[in-house]
Formats: C-alpha cells, sequence, structure tokens
C-alpha cells in the first residue's frame, strides 16, 4: 500500500515541492528551501499543510472523565472552546503520545495526535473505553488542516473572516466563517509565532490553500514544509514525538512536568509519575547551542570528559541563530545551565553549551 495524500496533494505539486514519505504520508519537505521558508515564517507569515495529524472525537455522558482519565494535564480547567497541551502515558509513566485537547460545545472534545501514531492512539484509546459510556471516533481521513504561522498571520486570516480575531486568545479556538465556509480554526502553533490552524473538510480545501495564499500575498507568504517546520519548533524547544519523546521516556525527564497535574486525580501512569517525582528523575532532555558551526543530528553521542554520557535526539543549523542547537538526554548532573559537553560530529568533537531554553526568542542571539 503507497503512501497516503493530503488533499492538498495537488497543490504541492503544483508549487514543486520536494515530497517525502512522513508517517505513511506524501509530504512536502521543501519548496524552495528549508532556510527561506524558515525565516519567512520568523520574518511575517507561512503556510503549512499538516492534514497528516490525527483527529479523534470524544462524545457522550463520560466524555470528560475519559479524557480527564487517559491525559496527563487537568481537562477540568479547560473552558469551551479553550485548547490544552497534554499527553498520554502508559502505566510505567512511558509516553504514549502528546497532543492538543479541544473541549467543544455540547461536551464534545476532540484530540489531535501525531501522524506517526494515529493507529496506534486509537487503539490505546479504545482498549480504555470502559466503562466509561463514550462514543470515540476517527475524523483523520475526514479533516483536512492547514494552519498560518508568523508575525503577518493575523492579518492574513483577518482578510478572510468577520470574526474579531485580536480577542481569540492563544490555545483558543471558534467557530465562523473562513473565506465562504464555516469551520473550526484555532490560535495555537508549532513554531513559537503567532498563528492559526484551519480544520476543513476535504473538499474545502484546495478553495482554502488559494483564499489564504491571495491574503498572504500582499505579506510575501510562503508554503512551508517539514523541515522548516522541524528547525522552527527545535529553536523553540518544542519535543518530536519519536525524537525527543517516546514510550521510553518519561514527562518528568523530558521537561514537560507542566502538563502532568498530579493532584486532579487518577490518571493513566499517574502512580509510576509519581513516583519518578519523589525520586528525582535520573536524566534530564537538555539543550546545546554548538560554539563551532556544525550541525548536529540525531544519535551523534553527546560526551564529557572523553566519555559518552547521552546522545542528540534532535539537531539541526538554526538558521535564525546561524548556529548548530540540539537536544539530548544527559544524567542529570551534567545538565546545569551554563556547563559544556561535546557533541561527536563525523569523527570530531565540538564544544556545546548548555543553555536554559528556548533557543530563540525574538531579538535572540545567543
Amino acid at each position: 500500500m503507497g503512501a497516503k495524500r493530503t488533499p492538498f496533494y495537488y497543490k504541492h505539486l503544483e508549487k514543486r515541492a520536494h515530497m517525502v514519505n512522513f508517517a505513511g504520508f506524501e509530504m512536502p519537505l521543501f519548496y524552495k528551501g528549508i532556510v527561506p521558508e524558515h525565516l519567512a515564517v520568523r520574518a511575517s507569515v507561512g503556510m503549512f499543510d499538516l492534514s497528516h495529524m490525527g483527529e479523534f472525537i470524544v462524545r457522550g455522558d463520560g466524555a470528560l472523565d475519559f479524557v480527564q482519565r487517559m491525559t496527563t494535564n487537568d481537562v477540568k480547567a479547560l473552558s469551551v472552546h479553550q485548547v490544552q497541551y497534554s499527553a498520554m502515558c502508559y502505566d510505567d509513566g512511558g509516553i504514549v503520545d502528546d497532543l492538543l485537547v479541544y473541549r467543544l460545545p455540547d461536551g464534545v472534545y476532540m484530540l489531535v495526535v501525531n501522524a506517526s501514531n494515529i493507529e496506534k492512539d486509537f487503539e490505546w484509546l479504545r482498549s480504555h473505553l470502559p466503562p466509561f459510556g463514550v462514543v470515540l471516533e476517527n475524523v483523520s481521513d475526514k479533516t483536512g488542516l492547514l494552519a498560518i504561522q508568523g508575525p503577518k498571520a493575523e492579518a492574513v486570516l483577518e482578510k478572510l473572516t468577520d470574526y474579531p480575531l485580536d480577542t481569540l486568545a492563544y490555545y483558543h479556538s471558534a467557530e465562523a466563517e473562513v473565506a465562504g465556509r464555516k469551520i473550526l480554526f484555532s490560535r495555537t502553533g508549532y513554531t513559537g509565532e503567532d498563528g492559526f490552524e484551519l480544520y476543513l473538510p476535504p473538499d474545502v480545501c484546495e478553495h482554502m490553500w488559494d483564499a489564504v495564499e491571495e491574503a498572504g500575498e500582499e505579506f510575501d507568504i510562503k508554503p512551508v514544509g517539514l523541515g522548516a517546520r522541524d528547525s522552527l519548533r527545535l529553536e523553540m524547544r518544542y519535543c518530536l514525538y519519536g525524537n525527543d519523546i517516546d514510550k521510553t521516556t518519561n514527562p518528568i525527564e523530558a521537561g514537560l512536568g507542566w502538563i502532568v497535574k498530579i493532584n486532579k486525580g487518577d490518571f493513566v501512569g499517574r502512580d509510576a509519575i509519581v513516583k519518578i517525582k519523589e525520586e528525582g528523575a535520573k536524566r534530564k532532555l537538555t539543550s546545546f547551542v554548538l560554539r563551532d558551526r556544525a550541525f548536529p543530528r540525531q544519535h551523534y553521542a553527546i560526551k564529557k570528559n572523553g566519555k559518552k554520557i547521552g546522545e542528540v535526539t534532535s539537531g539541526v543549523f538554526s538558521p535564525s541563530l546561524e548556529k548548530g542547537i540540539a537536544l539530548g538526554y544527559i544524567p542529570r548532573k551534567y545538565a546545569k545551565i551554563g556547563e559544556t559537553a561535546y557533541i561527536e560530529i563525523r569523527g570530531r568533537d565540538y564544544l556545546a553549551e548548555i543553555i536554559k531554553p528556548p533557543f530563540w526568542k525574538k531579538g535572540s542571539h545567543r
């Protein structure tokens, strides 16, 4: 069976995108180039096809209790149309996935999960359905997703809707007419910039792409591929499932303790996470900036005193900082801010400094 195509597939071909197989989908790695696409999002605005992401709908009388049981953050804290970053964990505290939880009207919840985990996550949730009495539906194939990211994102979207976007807070959603179609959209993102995600029926996707592109023309909007999406998220120190977090890592060592609400009551993995917090995590996902001009990649060795102490989980040459940046797990005793280590790249050790994340802030030149 071949790779799936998103509803924007032919738009990518029109733009002569360099296509790759990612999580079973034919996706654009870049169009003109990773660096110009990255810098366009930082300086103005870019548009992303995120239709490979998974969406599940949870409804029924037990929906709140079910989502509360299956995720680490406190779902009861959400107001209608609020969005929450969260995680699902195994009983041992390992991470099933990180995800977004949307509280929608009428007691409905939407979970947005990573593309590579759609089937696994759905089965995990389905196996825990009894005794909650809820309906769980995978609507991933019925949902296109177009993101608009960058400092000019609001200026682009306000051309397409009468909704007062200045009233839409960060990590909130709304339902309104956009480019002539009533849709759900939210103000979240994975880049560190302002931005919006438009959830679309597949038959509306090409129309919406054209409308967004036309609205963004005066801001020189650029289509952005997976390459720049990765470098943008890494500059913000956002975790990528399969690289920085997975079933062998727990939220505490990954620096995601802030999305684990121990006091909310029982949830899957709670006992294990409580124990890890009490005993202290043995290692820490640490942020490194290379002091030499070099390109760190996943699995490269992190060394201290000539010995390997860990390896890179995500690494890139940052277009914003013009420096190599990396994440990697190392023992806590070595993970102090300002300390140094070495990253081995093609047989040579490059000096790296441990910094307090994120790597990039507006006006930042680390």
